[in-house]
């Protein structure tokens, strides 16, 4: 890690909704959340408790030195809104497959 750079990645107990014009993406109550120096907390949900069917894959793809690869899905009239890290570094293996969401609507627990 770079100096001053740290990211954990936690089981959380929060309970996490994902909601997009009324209807729920994603509902889950094991959500992994990571913490990143100078990032806002993100939550990692399994994709058992998204409705992946919704998504449908990009052509994005970003690089982070910390995390890894990132691949990006979207949804109709929300251009990758979602994202995960296939194969990520080993530092944050806990997030392999699991999908995170720009937009949280409710975070509650």
């Amino acid at each position: 890690m770079a100096e001053g750079h740290e990211i954990t990645v936690e089981q959380s107990a929060q309970h996490v909704r994902v909601v997009r014009d009324g209807q729920v993406i994603a509902d889950s109550t094991r959500p992994l959340v990571l913490r990143e120096t100078g990032y806002p907390a993100r939550y990692y949900l399994p994709p058992q408790d998204v409705r992946t069917e919704l998504l449908t894959p990009s052509e994005t793809h970003t690089y982070c030195p910390f995390k890894g690869t990132a691949s990006y899905w979207s949804l109709p009239g929300a251009p990758d809104l979602v994202w995960g890290y296939p194969e990520p570094k080993p530092q944050v293996a806990g997030i392999k497959d699991h999908l995170c969401f720009y937009e949280v609507e409710e975070v509650t627990g």
